[in-house]
């Protein structure tokens, strides 16, 4: 279906839809989602509990400046103004996904919120890069921070305000969940490493970054839709703070000026309306600044959400139909402020919050406004694709973006294959090796590599998985051509079923490609609704059958996987004549040139996994499978708390297939001359949290009807949402709301964990360096990645994983022979837990002997380091099973 023919749909059952609801402008009247499907019991333990009023913005110091300039202007915006930023002007209505309205007699314009977190999605001239995945697969901070610098630069360059990414929300507690693939992997702080570092790299090009999803967005299936009541995922506080809220604390401390909440509730309330989240965690305990959007059409309130936290309402439109020209926010949200329902405060912090970040990033000069069109591809056309009848212009400029980010992202690619298994060296290939290659997975898309709408098929090479977290392909550097490049005769069986007949001399060697494939649950895939669910944990299009046919016919068999996570392998991985597998993970427009730069031995592998692959799906918990119901709300209780992927295997002493971290080299690396060094003296609980500044003040005054007033002058766009109101003058004050249980206007206590970015910032006091030496012991240049692992002392009262991953550092390339000191380091919050009771951050054993435990993996661990002075030692016997 053309997009104008999707458009006149949307528009014919919008239509249809608005004669059957009877709407009679009070914001909160309008019909949610919940009213289809009535919200199911939480378990009592997990219900949360309110958290009122929203804390002000501008009181950390990073941002005292920024949050003056703010002030400044927002002290003399009107109320359509300040309503203008709050507010989306909906669906199709600007050039990019996500368009706030103006306020332009301050220089701000209409800002730009664009997919996605891998690229510029829904235009030309970008870069897809690599997924988050595939770079969480490097464990190099530097390629980490290079990524989100190439995509704050391309954001920039098409005039993109707020770029929606990184995503860091799910974690992975679900394998086959549909969008894992867009993090960086199945813990908390490999995932926030590498969300710290992608921030810093995209906000240095003046992009504001957006942390999402808030928080337990770990499915896809009944996360929230049309007619659905999202699932409510109830986690403990616990293991809310330890396990899920740690990657956005670092994103906090990274200085992200944006949080973007998940569609689902957390603990029985919507996530984009939970104040304890919102106004309890992020604001006050995390010290967050910048403001917090929901997820597109996610809302399904008005004051509710405004009184929660809820800073920006995207697309700006009500569910369950958009392009109806209803918004919970825009002229409601000024009523809502005429009527006194919604304090004048809050609208100026959220305000503020908003022209805050912009002044932080710099945006107040020198930033382009956007120069391409999400809608469509043509040059000119519809400025407001939206609208029935819609001003005419230059819609697309078609800027080139790319600049040398091929390069960056082929590094990222090759450096994140990760090589599982490789008898008797098999790999690297000779040149001239007789060469034969099957699967699909070989060769690009033969229906146009961006033929299928936001990926949504899995149709040639699988480079990325689908949804909003995409990007169009300039161009597929698929592997065929790649391996052509270099071995001429290669011959190529592009299907998926082995083909007949076929006699393999005893020097031929196969390659065969399978993938596994998952997205957003907008989309349904090969009967998989985001969420993998057709061929669970196996590889899709019969791969494994694919494998088992190439090896019953040739002696050598190379396996090279594309795949959105974990995939079982065990159908052929011990077969004898399968001698290698590699793991390429989700490699983007360089899925070719990267392989082969491993396959041919031009570069080491470097890559370690950032998940565990398990032997069976039964070794998880029963608790991370996907949950689904015809009837009622999805109650997912995270009862497994800490425990998920390597976590939960090392408890119950299963060994993986490949454990956490884990990846094999051309070479051989030897860990030396380790040494602990105590830097700052462990204290039960962290010292007293700064005091919080200063906020800005302004009028309470309900500001004149006639600020929102429609302009004389204004040519008015059907369905634009707009702040202004036809008759303001008739709405006055009566004092008396609904407003939500537990709400107040008295400030909460501050939290004793607080006081900083991303908390108190002692817990970033480094606690222990731990240095160690890395040499290169075999014959091939390469690199090594050094991870250490902490386990609690064993008298500890507190249930804590066996290990947890605490630091990483990759080596440089080190030529055979090299040797590289390595440097890690344990904060305050490394080593403590989470207290419920006291609502912070304590060491459970001042005195007592932690382990820092370093090695290439989680299941290869022979060296400690002990914090009681007993130093380092080697070969010693792992503590986990492997």
């Amino acid at each position: 279906m053309s997009f104008s023919s999707r458009i006149f749909l949307i528009h014919l059952v919008g239509y249809l839809f608005l004669h059957t609801v009877i709407c009679n402008g009070d914001q909160d009247t309008f019909p949610k989602r919940a009213v289809v499907n009535a919200r199911d019991a939480v378990p009592a333990e997990y219900v949360a509990k309110p958290y009122y009023p929203t804390p002000n913005g501008g009181w950390i110091p990073d941002w005292q400046t920024s949050y003056a300039k703010a002030s400044a202007v927002v002290r003399n915006m009107t109320l359509a103004e300040k309503v203008n930023l709050t507010t989306g002007t909906g669906y199709f209505m600007g050039p990019c996904v996500g368009n706030t309205g103006s306020a332009l007699r301050f220089g701000i314009p209409n800002l730009c919120l664009q997919d996605s977190a891998l690229g510029v999605d829904l235009t030309d001239g970008n870069t897809a890069f690599p997924a988050g995945i595939t770079t969480g697969a490097t464990w190099d901070k530097s390629l980490m921070y290079q990524r989100g610098a190439a995509i704050g630069a391309e954001d920039r360059g098409k005039g993109v305000n707020i770029n929606l990414g990184p995503t860091i929300g799910p974690i992975g507690r679900k394998p086959r969940a549909g969008r894992i693939w867009e993090s960086f992997g199945a813990d908390p702080v490999l995932q926030a490493m590498a969300a710290s570092q992608h921030i810093q790299g995209l906000q240095a090009q003046g992009v504001i970054a957006t942390a999402k999803h808030l928080i337990g967005n770990e499915q896809e299936q009944s996360r929230g839709g049309p007619f659905e009541t999202p699932l409510s995922a109830n986690i403990d506080d616990r293991t809310l703070h330890e396990l899920y809220l740690w990657p956005f604390a670092e994103a906090i401390r990274a200085g992200a000026g944006a949080v973007m909440t998940s569609y689902n509730m957390v603990n029985g309330s919507a996530a984009h309306a939970n104040s304890y989240l919102i106004n309890g965690i992020l604001k006050d305990e995390l010290g967050f600044q910048g403001f917090v959007m929901c997820d597109w059409l996610s809302q399904d309130s008005g004051v509710a959400t405004a009184l929660a936290g809820l800073d920006m309402a995207m697309p700006g439109d009500t569910e369950p139909i958009p392009l109806l020209g209803l918004s919970y926010w825009a002229s409601e949200l000024s009523t809502s402020i005429l009527n006194g329902s919604v304090p004048l405060t809050r609208l100026n912090d959220m305000v503020t919050r908003i022209v805050a970040a912009w002044y932080q990033l710099g945006q107040d000069s020198g930033f382009p406004l956007p120069n391409f069109s999400s809608w469509t591809n043509d040059t000119t056309g519809p400025l407001y694709p939206g609208a029935l009848l819609s001003p005419i212009g230059v819609v697309n400029q078609h800027v080139n973006v790319q600049a040398d980010h091929a390069n960056i992202s082929r590094e990222i690619a090759r450096d994140s294959i990760t090589l599982l298994k490789n008898t008797n060296n098999t790999l690297p290939l000779s040149k001239n090796v007789s060469l034969s290659v099957f699967g699909t997975d070989q060769a690009k898309n033969p229906n146009g590599i961006n033929s299928c709408s936001s990926r949504a098929c899995d149709e040639g090479t699988l480079g990325m998985g689908w949804g909003s977290g995409t990007a169009n392909y300039p161009y597929m550097d698929d592997p065929i051509t790649a391996i052509r490049s270099i071995v001429g005769g290669a011959v190529s069986y592009n299907s998926d079923t082995f083909p007949s007949g076929i006699t393999a001399a005893g020097d031929d060697v196969a390659i065969v490609f399978i993938n596994a494939d998952s997205g957003e649950g907008s989309n349904t895939v090969e009967n998989n609704p985001g969420d993998r669910t057709a061929s669970n944990l196996y590889a899709w299009h019969n791969g494994d059958t694919l494998v088992k046919d190439a090896a019953a016919a040739f002696s050598t068999v190379i396996v090279v996987a594309h795949t959105v996570g974990p995939i079982l392998l065990e159908n052929w991985i011990d077969l004898p004549s399968v001698k290698a597998v590699l793991l390429a993970h989700l490699p983007g427009q360089e899925a070719g040139s990267s392989l082969t730069d491993i396959l041919f031995g031009d570069y080491s592998p470097s890559g370690h996994l950032p998940y565990s692959i398990p032997k069976a799906e039964s070794d998880y918990p029963t608790s991370v499978g996907l949950k689904t119901t015809l009837i009622g709300q999805v109650q997912d209780t995270f009862s497994e708390g800490l425990y998920i992927d390597y976590r939960y295997l090392n408890k119950n002493g299963t060994a993986p297939r490949y454990p956490f971290g884990f990846g094999l080299s051309y070479t051989t690396f030897a860990f030396s001359n380790a040494s602990i060094t105590p830097v700052t003296p462990l204290t039960f609980t962290p010292p007293a949290r700064a005091s919080k500044g200063t906020t800005p003040s302004y009028s309470t005054a309900i500001p004149p009807a006639s600020e929102v007033a429609y302009p004389a002058n204004l040519t008015r766009i059907w369905r634009y949402l707009y702040p202004y109101l036809d008759d303001p003058y008739s709405i006055s004050a009566t004092g008396t709301y609904p407003y939500p249980e537990g709400y107040s206007t008295k400030p909460q206590p501050d939290p004793p964990a607080g006081g900083g970015l991303g908390g108190n910032d002692a817990l970033w006091d480094v606690m222990y360096t731990v240095s160690a030496t890395i040499t290169n012991t075999g014959k091939t240049a390469g690199k090594a990645v050094a991870q250490l692992y902490l386990q609690y002392p064993t008298s500890t009262a507190y249930d804590t994983p066996i290990i947890q991953l605490r630091d990483f550092e990759k080596t440089d390339t080190l030529s055979p022979g090299a040797s590289q000191t390595v440097r890690l380091s344990l904060t305050r919050k490394d080593v403590s837990v989470w207290n419920v009771v006291s609502q912070n951050w304590i060491v459970p054993e001042v005195n007592g002997a932690y382990a820092a435990w370093i090695g290439e993996s989680s299941g290869e661990l022979g060296l400690v380091c002990w914090t009681d002075g007993r130093g380092c030692l080697q070969n010693q016997t792992s503590p986990v099973v492997t």
